[in-house]
């Protein structure tokens, strides 16, 4: 009983064409069905000989296909004019609006099988789409664990080439594992890139949420700009780190961006850290942060006030 109202309710939604046997026994229950409202119709309208049948009909041609509704029509014809619960004569009227009917039903039964058409191919389609979309994450995923694999390899070679050049390998370190979390935060989104909060929780995080404070809208940023600003919220929270105001126990850092007329302004501002007596040469850091957003129209000027580091952003969000 239980396969049997499944497939009843797979037929019904239009998942799978339900057997010969269950579309008879349901156009059969249709019919039934509307003879018997024919009849009720028949103590007010003695002449009402066709019209219940309709939704017979349509019901059977939508849950068995266009030939059982052919069946259900022609039996609802000869039923009407076979059963007759007023008395009357069967005249040539009758036959009239039999021909009528069965015009009608042939209407109905064409529209109802387009229909039926229609949504099945637009299941194959969804299905299709479905299995492509399935196929696509799986070569993504593979892809991205291939190219963390590759990270940790170039991590892993670049370490044993500078053991003697610690100095070099603390510079580079650091910022080859910020490109990998960034590298995982993207793919965490399929590969298209991620929310400017994500991001900077994701790079400020290991400092204490309570040292800091994140203002702005939910922004989505596309791949290639999430991974420049990562550098660069980066390099500020490792000189907040060692320098600034996160080397200080009340040091406290402000990151707030709006979006105008298509551009992004970002500005990172640190209260309360130690007082910045001199500045040493610009280094590494110092030339990345001048130099990431410059494909994307950018700029990037830091400020060594004494309340701390006050550095603002701005760059031209990719259209996609």
């Amino acid at each position: 009983m239980t396969k049997l109202i499944d497939e009843f309710r797979q037929g019904w939604q239009g998942n799978s064409q339900p057997s010969p046997l269950l579309a008879i026994a349901f156009a059969l229950l249709c019919l039934v069905l509307a003879t018997a409202a024919r009849y009720g119709l028949a103590q007010i309208r003695p002449d009402v000989f066709f019209t219940p049948y309709f939704p017979a009909v349509f019901f059977a041609t939508a849950f068995g296909g266009f030939r059982i509704g052919i069946a259900t029509a022609l039996a609802s014809g000869l039923l009407g004019v076979v059963i007759n619960f007023s008395g009357s004569n069967v005249d040539s009227a009758r036959f009239a609006l039999l021909m009528i009917f069965w015009a009608v039903c042939g209407i109905a039964i064409w529209g109802v099988e387009h229909y039926r058409s229609l949504v099945m191919q637009q299941r194959e389609v969804s299905q299709r789409l479905i299995e492509e979309e399935q196929y696509r994450k799986l070569v993504v995923d593979e892809l991205q664990h291939r190219l963390k694999n590759k990270s940790s390899t170039i991590h892993a070679v670049l370490h044993q080439v500078l053991q003697d050049r610690p100095d070099v390998w603390e510079r580079i370190d650091h910022r080859i594992r910020a490109l990998s979390a960034t590298d995982d935060l993207i793919a965490r989104v399929d590969g298209y890139g991620c929310d400017i909060k994500d991001l900077l929780r994701s790079e400020l995080g290991p400092y204490g949420h309570v040292r800091f404070n994140l203002n702005g809208d939910q922004l989505f940023l596309p791949a290639k700009l999430a991974v420049s600003l990562a550098l660069i919220f980066h390099e500020l929270a490792t000189n907040a780190g060692k320098y600034g105001a996160f080397s200080s126990p009340r040091g406290f850092l402000q990151v707030s961006w709006t979006v105008a007329d298509g551009r992004l302004n970002v500005i990172w501002d640190e209260t309360e850290g130690p007082v910045i007596e001199t500045v040493g040469e610009a280094g590494f850091g110092t030339k990345l942060l001048k130099s990431a957003l410059r494909p994307f129209d950018g700029k990037t000027e830091i400020s060594y006030l004494k309340t701390g580091v006050h550095c603002t952003m701005q760059c031209q969000l990719p259209s996609s």
